[in-house]
């Protein structure tokens, strides 16, 4: 262990403000965004990293070293989500179509849309931001602890020992929640997605991307993406390895399509009853 983050550590656990809150913006924008991921709002995503940060710093004293303070205060994050996510229905995966006949039916809700891609002039529409979006909507199909282990490790690079401790659950059950997680996600794929698979029933990146940059080129931007390049040529499971490390280097906090992304998922949530308006 770093000798610093150790005297951080130390002083963090004596009652330092100062030095825990250094510790924590060391992995704060990871944690925003990996809450982003399961609860899909920008608010309680916001919310419940902070509710952690103050349970974290106020707890200090009983944190026990068995694990990295990175693991326990996502572990905290975790469970303040799982409360919320277990109130919720779980998504099908024709989400994506469901927010799709809404947005083409309710000039209400298009107009929304494009009120936010117009606010700014940096707002775009970038198809990796999207398969992003898509895998998030996809991931959101699964149980939750399936989801959040999924995530965990195949976006964020936390062990298996890590996620059975954020889940509390052994390092055998872990492996199989997150063994069962990437086959559903790959069948989900499989099924649905026409960017490798001509018999694929969803291509809302292209039309979206037609859509909102119609000057733009979609085939040139789709063979920039490896996965899409190796589509005929990779098995299913390495195809989704491949999504997998696309997904892992986008921020769906950040970055110029982050609020249009955002608008986009408001508008699956809504058509699908998780909330009343937006």
């Amino acid at each position: 262990m770093d000798s610093t983050y150790q005297e951080l550590l130390d002083l963090a656990i004596g009652g330092d403000a100062n030095a825990f809150q250094k510790i924590f913006l060391g992995f704060h924008d990871q944690l925003k965004s990996y809450l982003y991921r399961l609860l899909t709002d920008f608010d309680e995503a916001e919310d419940i990293s902070q509710e952690s940060y103050l349970k974290a710093y106020s707890n200090l004293k009983s944190f026990q070293n068995k694990s990295s303070i990175k693991t326990w205060v996502f572990s905290i994050a975790t469970n303040l989500a799982y409360d919320l996510l277990r109130q919720r229905k779980r998504w099908t995966v024709d989400i994506k179509s469901q927010g799709k006949a809404l947005a083409m039916s309710d000039p209400s809700v298009w107009d929304k849309i494009q009120k936010v891609r117009h606010e700014s002039e940096e707002e775009a529409f970038e198809i990796r931001d999207h398969i992003n979006h898509c895998f998030t909507c996809m991931s959101k199909t699964l149980p939750i602890e399936r989801q959040i282990a999924l995530i965990l490790k195949d976006v964020y690079d936390f062990s298996v020992k890590d996620i059975s401790l954020i889940l509390e659950k052994s390092i055998d059950i872990t492996k199989h929640l997150l063994q069962d997680a990437r086959k559903t996600m790959v069948q989900i794929f499989d099924d649905r997605c026409a960017l490798i698979r001509k018999e694929g029933v969803c291509n809302q990146c292209s039309e979206l991307n037609g859509a909102f940059n119609p000057k733009q080129d979609t085939q040139i931007q789709l063979n920039q993406i490896d996965f899409v390049k190796g589509s005929k040529k990779y098995n299913r499971d390495e195809l989704y390895e491949m999504r997998a490390k696309l997904i892992k280097a986008i921020d769906p906090l950040k970055g110029k399509g982050a609020n249009l992304q955002d608008i986009l998922m408001k508008t699956d949530r809504f058509a699908f009853g998780e909330i009343k308006s937006f």
